[in-house]
């Protein structure tokens, strides 16, 4: 594919395994997912969910920036947790970040996450 791109940045988390941390095709940036690491440490980040909800936020964040976006411009946001109690704690951070209108999103609870996270989500990112 001559117009796909990979999009890296030391701002986020560098990839843990066998992807990239993001991919543009066309005007279109797909988001792998992103655990609360800080990424100068590559460490869990200490604080509870709310710790970890904003480091994920901010990761995500990163990312789009790299690819000449912004979290603004996400159409899709999967979001998985290991506690589907967390999810309101989820929208009020997620209120923090986004204004409206509100990305597409979707919310899984799953069993675990990599290095024991307790929030992962990745996304699509559409540039203007």
């Amino acid at each position: 594919m001559s117009n796909r791109s990979i999009i890296q940045t030391d701002q986020a988390p560098a990839a843990i395994g066998t992807y990239s941390q993001a991919i543009k095709v066309g005007d279109t940036v797909y988001l792998s997912g992103q655990i609360p690491l800080d990424p100068a440490t590559m460490d869990m980040v200490d604080g509870g969910i709310e710790a970890q909800v904003r480091r994920v936020f901010e990761n995500l964040g990163a990312v789009c920036d790299a690819a000449g976006g912004s979290l603004q411009q996400l159409v899709k946001l999967n979001i998985f947790l290991t506690d589907l109690g967390d999810f309101a704690t989820v929208n009020t951070i997620m209120a923090q970040y986004f204004e409206a209108p509100y990305p597409a999103r979707a919310a899984v609870g799953v069993a675990s996450l990599p290095r024991g996270a307790a929030v992962e989500m990745d996304g699509v990112l559409v540039l203007n």
